[in-house]
């Protein structure tokens, strides 16, 4: 192979996995910490919010990411403003006029209650990501797109229902969401609670894209692996906690599955971090009852977490993989005599 075709395809290879580990020697502390400074600022100047955030930092990165942290620390997630607006979209979704209607009634409203209550959906916070980094001279784009939860049923996920940033730094595009970034509902109110997820910053496209989808596919980052639109609907559910301690999640690729009886499952990941292989457990729900085990055949090699199991007995069994107290994905498997 010639030299320049070998370096043309190292860097495409590099480019397309674009993600936090690229600044592995960046220490954040400076930028996280004026994020915090700043954090009783209102959003009615956001140029000199953007100053504030960015003036004494020398780099994009940085820059950016004081943005970034300001927004997710500081904006709550409106899961009532979140479900308004999902119930008139599907309602006039196939009236585009009075889709349009509603699409810039609801700007209105929202964008007013972002400035005074510093309360949003997904599209405010990417909105004002966007903004911050605008003013910032930082390239950066809003990203429309479907997206995965839980609680979502997949079987009617049948418009865009999320909205997230690619951000353009030294020369390479980077995804990140600031909305699943800034807190969780809690579990018994449903009330919004900031808990920052630091794994949601300049994300592994290939974790990204099992519960993100863009409009856009070139917005996967992931050149010539994309997956379709089914792919990423079959795809197991994974959970905030796993862009912590994962890069990418490779097996199963489905959330069902049907196996036979003492048939070998295979869990594959690519952790993120260094991680006590006893750490490692699965808990299994038969419905009836539960259990949790620590596989034998789990091993990690050079960052690769593989774990092996079989099903001694017929049922069909929800599986979660935990890493610690650390949910990272479920899965259902009807096991088959």
């Amino acid at each position: 192979m010639r030299l320049w075709l070998f370096i043309a395809l190292v860097i495409s290879v590099f480019q397309s996995y674009a993600q936090r580990s690229d600044f592995a020697t960046v220490n954040f502390n400076k930028a996280d910490s004026i994020a915090l400074e700043y954090k009783n600022d209102g959003l009615y100047n956001l140029p000199l919010l953007s100053h504030n955030l960015t003036s004494s930092l020398s780099t994009d990165v940085e820059k950016f990411r004081a943005i970034f942290k300001w927004v997710s620390s500081n904006i709550s997630n409106d899961y009532g403003l979140f479900e308004i607006n999902q119930r008139k979209r599907q309602r006039y979704k196939n009236d585009s006029l009075k889709l349009e209607e509603w699409n810039a009634r609801f700007r209105k409203q929202s964008f007013k209650k972002l400035l005074r209550k510093q309360r949003t959906i997904c599209s405010g916070y990417a909105y004002l990501v966007k903004k911050l980094s605008d003013l910032s001279q930082i390239e950066c784009q809003i990203i429309q797109g479907f997206a995965k939860t839980s609680t979502i049923d997949v079987s009617t996920l049948d418009m865009p229902n999320h909205a997230w940033n690619a951000v353009k730094l030294n020369g390479k595009w980077y995804l990140c969401d600031p909305t699943w970034a800034s807190g969780t509902p809690h579990p018994e109110t449903n009330k919004f609670e900031f808990n920052y997820n630091d794994g949601f910053f300049l994300a592994s496209p290939k974790l990204f894209a099992i519960n993100h989808f863009p409009v856009e596919q070139k917005w996967l980052l992931l050149e010539n692996s994309n997956p379709t639109y089914q792919d990423f609907l079959d795809a197991p559910i994974i959970y905030g906690k796993t862009y912590r301690n994962l890069n990418a999640y490779s097996q199963p690729k489905t959330l069902f599955n049907t196996v036979y009886k003492y048939q070998k499952v295979t869990f594959q990941c690519e952790l993120s971090k260094t991680i006590n292989v006893k750490d490692v457990k699965l808990m299994l729900d038969d419905g009836s009852s539960s259990k949790t085990i620590h596989p034998e055949n789990t091993t990690i090699n050079h960052q690769t977490l593989t774990i092996e199991y079989s099903f001694d007995r017929t049922g069909i069994y929800d599986v979660h993989l935990m890493i610690g107290t650390d949910l990272i994905s479920s899965h259902t498997f009807e096991v088959k005599g």
